[in-house]
């Protein structure tokens, strides 16, 4: 859907890359760059081996997550608790930036728990950018630490912006990008007025056609936009190579199932591709399958608006031979 956005991993912990599958975590197609790896941890030493592993297989960009707010990760001493200690947050960013190349980066919250404050995400900011750091992507809500889901602390506590812009002019000379909330082109063309970059996170996967115009509109890109059809035919293509890699068919239909949001037939295209026992066989036909729901819903939204035009058609001739008795 689009060649320039940049796409950033769901936040792979330290000790998954240490201690676990490597490959099973880093691995990713060229089709898929730029690509960010976001890690998770507070061992300066380990998220530095970590950042060297994601060098090497090739990431554009490390992020360090200072905004996820779990109880798994609060456990780990990770996540948006660092935003208590910027100080460590600025010796991860150090230890990482003398091992790397490549940017790093952090993502992080605007307060934690009560914190309302402005000045803490200011300080927050400018402490791990005396470490290096020169690009920060702010999810502008607070991270409720105790009695709050991850999901419900991406829907409850309020978004404030304002605190987003306030640091992009308090610290002109960095790159600050937003998050939170954000699901239109318009509003992230809104929001560039402010900031350097937008962030689209639940959006993106629930609606993801939305990227399909990003390129056009805010990359210069003069390539026509393409259809869902077009889109779908390409994942297609990279689910048939996934597969020849041993990945389960679902793994790759299940972060597609918005693709046809608000599209006649969607849901049963969706249902379609969320059939366990069909996805295991890794028959791409399935695909055929989906598909025909979309025409089908096409095909009796067509005949429904015929035989309405039909039913209309007959209620003016009946009215017609009414009005021409009562005339004789």
């Amino acid at each position: 859907m689009s060649r320039h956005a940049w796409l950033y991993t769901e936040m792979v912990t330290t000790g998954a890359l240490l201690y676990g599958d490597v490959a099973r975590h880093l691995a990713f197609t060229p089709a898929e760059a730029p690509v960010a790896l976001q890690l998770g941890g507070s061992e300066p030493a380990d998220l530095a081996k970590s950042a060297k592993l994601g060098e090497q297989w090739g990431y554009d960009e490390i992020n360090l997550n200072c905004g996820c707010p779990s109880e798994r990760v609060q456990c780990g001493a990770f996540g948006a608790c660092l935003m208590n200690e910027p100080q460590l947050v600025a010796d991860c960013v150090k230890a990482m930036r003398d091992a790397v190349s490549i940017p790093v980066t952090v993502k992080h919250r605007i307060g934690v728990d009560a914190v309302e404050d402005y000045e803490f995400v200011r300080d927050f900011v400018g402490t791990v950018a005396d470490a290096g750091c020169e690009v920060f992507i702010v999810h502008a809500r607070n991270a409720i630490l105790k009695g709050l889901s991850p999901k419900e602390n991406r829907e409850i506590p309020p978004l404030k912006y304002e605190y987003a812009y306030r640091l992009k002019r308090d610290f002109p000379h960095l790159e600050i990008s937003i998050n939170g909330g954000i699901k239109t082109l318009d509003e992230v063309d809104e929001h560039l007025k402010h900031v350097d970059g937008v962030m689209l996170g639940r959006e993106a996967y629930h609606h993801p056609y939305v990227l399909a115009g990003v390129d056009t509109r805010f990359c210069g890109a003069d390539t026509p936009i393409p259809s869902r059809d077009e889109i779908e035919a390409g994942l297609i293509d990279y689910a048939r190579a996934e597969l020849a890699r041993g990945t389960y068919l679902g793994a790759v239909t299940r972060h597609a199932l918005g693709l046809y949001r608000g599209v006649a037939g969607a849901r049963g295209w969706r249902r379609v591709l969320s059939d366990n026992r069909r996805l295991a066989t890794g028959d791409l036909t399935i695909f055929d399958e989906a598909r025909s729901h979309l025409r089908e819903a096409v095909w009796n939204r067509s005949n429904r608006r015929s035989n309405r035009k039909r039913a209309l058609r007959k209620k003016m001739l009946e009215g017609a031979r009414q009005a021409q008795t009562l005339f004789v």
